[in-house]
């Protein structure tokens, strides 16, 4: 499954030179990737790795079968419940969670393509490129770049850039130059994201687990996040001499709409863009239903705005249905390949292993952000950040795993830029592929570098950042006699068998955390966990802190 994965994500990056369109090798390779996966789904799930199937087991009640099957000792009819019972977890659990997420991102990309569409058929973005005067090739780089960084933080990254690729076709004539703009709106858009609770996937995820709190994200991601944008800036900037051109007017385009109608269309589409994070604050429904909900109030509008003269003229091409007719399918096609490689990989257990694999090697949270957020550039963020969460839970007592501890920062930032280094790396990047027909090779040939040194000149800024603005966890040494009384009955019935060496009480920023009891008994030395309000929180071996300690 690997070998098909990098031999597809390879077609796709050599596109141009084989003159095979890349959704339609994103699509063979989706659907390679999940038969290889049922016709071998026993053996592969047999590995152990996939998080999905060891629920689904537990559920189902299926250890015994699984122990038997592992040994060899199925019999017949055990072995085809067994085979049923795997064949159920892949067609019917997987394939269908994996396409209702999916969906849920494509039916977004559809209502945003279609708004912003329907937005610039009624020459709404005019009004906004009007305003923009200059055609000197640096200075517009950087009002856009600009314009894209905070627009992604209040909208998304994916949304920012579909609205900021409109606007370039009606600044930029020429395509190659165009090529630039928009790798440097992906780069924007991705750093913009990363800082804001609401700007990107990842964010959202972490946001809404607890790892990360709003004032916090912000705070200590945003000058990173704006150096990750500033320093590919500063370095094309000397690249990119004179003015460009912009595309030639079409004097009869302009008298179909009046200037009343560009404004209402422009307020609307962007309020119907503002309006899908405040939709899903208040309703917990998916992005995508607040997004088609700004599409049908549109659609209604245009319908009505136009009911005359679309009598008159059959196939009036302002009107919502005439859009959709222009709407990029392969971009969709596109999309929908390569988030089926990747739920793939990440249901037979490709992704878990790798978040073990990084675990079990002892790196700093350092090194593993920065590797996932490489990473990211290759596969989907989003289950890599899921699995980071399941890999590495929220822990009250360490610094580094704590709520807005370095690592769920980090994890944010990396995992939020990384994508950028590639543009199938990111969601923004392979919108803005599609759209612009980028090719790869001249993506990683011209941008890919630039964005590289953005990203680790994000992290060195972090780390420096860090040794001034770190949250501390103040740690009091007490007595047993300190702790509440339901801790020592617990520590009674659990530990019997045990004798309490010291007592740690935790506190963050005079807010307490909690009490770490150190035990130890002839065999064993364990540090028992208590929250502030008595409960029990964790049991970590003496090995396991000195490890972490080492990481660290």
């Amino acid at each position: 499954m690997v070998v098909i994965f990098v031999i597809g994500y390879t077609t796709i990056a050599l596109e141009h030179p084989l003159k095979v369109d890349k959704a339609a090798t994103a699509l063979l390779m989706g659907t390679i990737l999940w038969a290889i996966y049922a016709l071998n789904g026993a053996s592969v799930l047999e590995l152990g790795f996939s998080t999905s199937w060891h629920h689904f087991v537990e559920e189902n009640n299926l250890g015994t079968l699984l122990a038997s099957f592992k040994n060899g000792s199925l019999s017949g009819v055990q072995m085809e419940h067994f085979s049923e019972s795997v064949k159920e977890f892949i067609t019917q659990h997987e394939v269908l969670e994996h396409l209702a997420d999916i969906s849920t991102i494509l039916f977004f990309l559809l209502g945003a393509m279609t708004i912003v569409e329907t937005v610039d058929q009624h020459q709404g973005f005019k009004i906004i490129t009007d305003k923009i005067k200059t055609t000197n090739k640096v200075k517009l780089l950087w009002v856009l770049s600009f314009l894209t960084f905070f627009m992604s933080a209040v909208l998304d990254n994916l949304t920012t850039t579909i609205v900021i690729i409109a606007l370039l076709r009606k600044l930029i004539d020429d395509q190659k130059t165009r090529w630039f703009y928009a790798a440097m709106v992906v780069v924007a858009a991705n750093a913009g994201g990363a800082f804001s609770p609401i700007g990107d996937v990842t964010t959202i995820m972490l946001w809404i687990g607890g790892q990360v709190t709003t004032a916090n994200i912000i705070m200590k991601l945003f000058v990173p996040s704006l150096l990750t944008m500033v320093i590919p800036l500063i370095l094309l900037s000397f690249t990119q001499k004179g003015t460009v051109t912009r595309p030639v007017v079409d004097k009869n385009e302009e008298s179909l709409t009046t200037p009343k109608q560009q404004s209402i269309l422009l307020i609307m589409g962007v309020a119907a863009l503002l309006f899908v994070p405040v939709f899903k604050t208040y309703t917990h429904l998916p992005p995508y239903l607040g997004m088609l909900f700004g599409l049908s109030i549109i659609w209604i509008t245009t319908e009505l705005m136009h009911k005359d003269i679309k009598q008159k003229v059959p196939g009036f091409r302002l009107t919502v249905n005439e859009v959709l007719r222009k709407v990029d399918v392969p971009t969709i096609f596109f999309f929908l390949g390569i988030l089926s490689a990747v739920a793939a990989l990440e249901s037979a257990g490709h992704l878990d292993l790798l978040a073990h694999s990084l675990k079990e090697a002892g790196l700093g949270v350092y090194a593993v952000s920065t590797i996932i957020g490489l990473l990211s550039s290759v596969v989907d963020n989003v289950p890599l950040v899921a699995a980071s969460m399941g890999m590495y839970p929220i822990d009250p007592f360490h610094v580094q795993y704590m709520q807005d501890g370095i690592f769920w920062e980090l994890i944010a930032y990396t995992a939020g830029t990384g994508g950028s280094i590639l543009i199938i790396g990111s969601a923004a990047g392979v919108a803005a592929m599609g759209l612009e027909k980028i090719d790869f090779i001249w993506y990683m040939k011209r941008i890919s570098l630039l964005a590289m040194l953005g990203y680790f000149a994000g992290i060195g800024t972090y780390y420096v950042q860090e040794s001034f603005m770190q949250e501390k966890l103040e740690i009091k040494p007490v007595t047993q006699k300190e702790l509440p009384a339901n801790v020592n009955t617990y520590l009674k019935e659990k530990y019997a068998n045990y004798q309490v060496e010291a007592v740690n009480y935790y506190v963050k920023q005079g807010e307490p955390v909690g009490w770490a009891v150190d035990l130890k008994n002839n065999s064993a030395a364990v540090e028992a966990q208590f929250l502030s309000n008595g409960r029990f929180f964790d049991e970590k071996s003496m090995d396991e802190i000195n490890s972490e300690n080492h990481a660290e």
